[in-house]
């Protein structure tokens, strides 16, 4: 029971921090597509990467796993708004910023997780 409080206050933190940092972001860049889900899918694909080689170099307890990764990331990252956003933009017949925003999405957010995972080794 305990560490669905724990993935609770992490998931709840997340959303909170997705909604502040996408909303900042989309601003900053005045994109004309979801650049707000893209920089906070990066984000959290960099974070993600990070905490995974904490918790392996046993800097963090496994614990946190619950807390930062299922929680707070799980509901940081996401996921469905990306997946809504392109077909948004599909439907409004805008196929290259569709395309380019989801090639954008996945090349990033991969680069960004290993990015993290080699640093983070590198640094711990």
């Amino acid at each position: 029971m305990k560490y669905l409080l724990f993935i609770a206050l992490g998931g709840a933190c997340g959303a909170v921090s997705r909604y502040l940092l996408s909303n900042w972001a989309h601003e900053l860049f005045q994109a004309r597509w979801p650049a707000g889900t893209l920089f906070v899918n990066a984000l959290g694909s960099f974070c993600i990467g990070a905490i995974f080689v904490l918790i392996e170099r046993q800097v963090l307890h496994p614990d946190w796993r619950s807390v930062l990764m299922v929680g707070f990331l799980g509901a940081f990252t996401t996921f469905s708004t990306f997946s809504l956003d392109v077909i948004a933009l599909l439907e409004q017949g805008q196929l290259a910023p569709a395309l380019g925003y989801t090639l954008a999405s996945v090349v990033l957010c991969v680069l960004m997780t290993g990015l993290s995972i080699h640093l983070t080794r590198a640094l711990v």
